[in-house]
């Protein structure tokens, strides 16, 4: 950590998008985590991860920058920024009472601020122009790319390329686990999960086809939607298929040729279903697929009924949850043999824990997002412009994005994708406002 910390302190000072840098390097290893020794004072300092490393040398430095620079949006002046702190507020609360003081300091502020609070606030203050989101985003698809081919290569080749760091870290960690589906190995590149494999490359791919025009051949920019594609069959994952099938379709419905969008849409998958299922991976795809396939449709029967058994124990304390909810016994026989209860359900998560209270501070930041995007959308005229193309992929991956996170808890670097996606949909909308405002007062911009 001290290491890449160091290469990070002198990569950040010659790089002027820092969000940028942040993307790229957000998935270049597992987020192994271990514990700082307290040195006799505590039982330890705090766990540190690769994220949590980055936030520390590339966020902070700019969250501490953009406090003292004039005509900053002051955080807490939008309905987004409002319900998060709401949220972070609610969560340390609840914690306060039912903790102790160090813990309090851990869990209840410091974890909050480096895993949430910075990456929203950097990536919605941070990017001024257009210039700036297309250079985070295409750092963002890039490293998207080069996870697809990790998980090509791991799904073809039957080896988990990262699983030998745990040894050589010496790290405990659930993460990166050989973990099959049917006779295939489920691919988990650095994210450390199949699921959150392909999240994040679902993510990617909104980004990419923002990225369309950016590319100067076509055949290039086709060949990496090929790979993302081929990425995102690689962990052998539901949620995000169904995640990315969302994300490309509603790009689609809000763009400028929605029958000719969806024309083309419909001829891609009349055409490549019967290529597809001409070779043995087509058949598996089809087998895996939600509500169609017959393959481990006890996944799908373990999320039902974890559901329904989550509403009866939500239901006990409907408000603000109960940090003690593992121990219902509605949970007690969904545990493995290591007593592990997996809650892979993002929203049951958080409802169970912070009450519907909770959630709905924290489903109210990505609709209120969501909202303002649209709002943001519709200032610009020219439906061809590359500002309105933006907001197509801010809007389409973060309605994706509330999709896979019904399938998946907030493990790995789940969380810190979805506040940043939050974060540059507040950034969009306020580019947008502050464009309109100087165009209706020009002579504010002379001055």
């Amino acid at each position: 950590m001290v290491l890449a910390g160091t290469l990070v302190f002198f990569a950040v000072k010659k790089e002027h998008n820092k969000l940028a840098l942040y993307f790229l390097l957000l998935f270049a290893v597992p987020p192994y985590r271990s514990e700082i020794w307290g040195m006799g004072v505590m039982n330890f300092l705090f766990a540190i991860d690769h994220p949590r490393l980055l936030a520390l040398m590339v966020l902070l430095p700019v969250y501490l920058y953009l406090r003292m620079q004039k005509g900053i949006e002051r955080f807490g002046t939008n309905w987004p920024d409002k319900l998060l702190a709401g949220y972070l507020i609610l969560q340390f609360s609840l914690i306060l009472p039912a903790s102790t003081l160090t813990n309090v300091a851990r869990v209840g502020v410091f974890y909050p601020f480096i895993d949430i609070f910075l990456p929203y606030y950097v990536a919605s203050r941070s990017l001024r122009d257009l210039r700036d989101f297309r250079e985070a985003l295409m750092a963002f698809a890039i490293a998207a790319l080069l996870l697809s081919t990790v998980g090509v290569f791991e799904f073809a080749r039957h080896w988990l390329i990262y699983s030998p760091l745990k040894d050589a870290l010496d790290v405990r960690s659930k993460l990166v686990s050989y973990l099959g589906r049917g006779d295939d190995l489920r691919a988990v590149g650095t994210p450390g999960d199949a699921i959150v494999l392909g999240y994040v490359i679902a993510v990617g791919m909104a980004f990419f086809l923002y990225l369309k025009k950016s590319v100067p051949d076509p055949r290039v920019w086709m060949l990496g939607m090929g790979l993302l594609i081929a990425g995102l069959v690689s962990p052998l994952s539901r949620g995000p298929w169904l995640g990315a099938a969302v994300i490309v379709l509603v790009f689609v419905l809000t763009g400028p040729h929605r029958v000719r969008g969806l024309t083309r849409l419909s001829l891609f998958g009349v055409l490549a279903l019967p290529l597809a299922m001409a070779t043995p991976v087509g058949d598996k795809i089809l087998d895996y697929l939600p509500w169609v396939g017959t393959a481990e449709t006890k996944t799908v029967d373990y999320r039902a009924d974890l559901l329904e058994r989550a509403v009866s124990v939500i239901m006990v304390n409907p408000y603000f949850g109960s940090f003690d909810f593992m121990g219902a016994s509605e949970f007690q026989d969904l545990a493995t043999g290591s007593g592990f209860i997996d809650i892979v359900n993002t929203y049951v998560g958080v409802a169970l824990a912070r009450g519907l209270v909770g959630l709905f501070l924290f489903v109210g930041v990505f609709a209120v997002t969501i909202y303002r995007i649209i709002k943001a959308m519709r200032r610009v005229t020219n439906k061809e412009d590359e500002r309105y193309l933006l907001g197509q992929a801010l809007f389409s991956a973060l309605v994706g994005i509330l999709v896979i996170i019904g399938t998946v808890s907030s493990v790995s670097v789940v969380p810190v994708v979805y506040w940043s996606v939050a974060g540059l949909g507040v950034g969009y909308a306020r580019m947008l406002e502050n464009e309109t405002a100087t165009t209706m007062h020009p002579a504010a911009e002379t001055t």
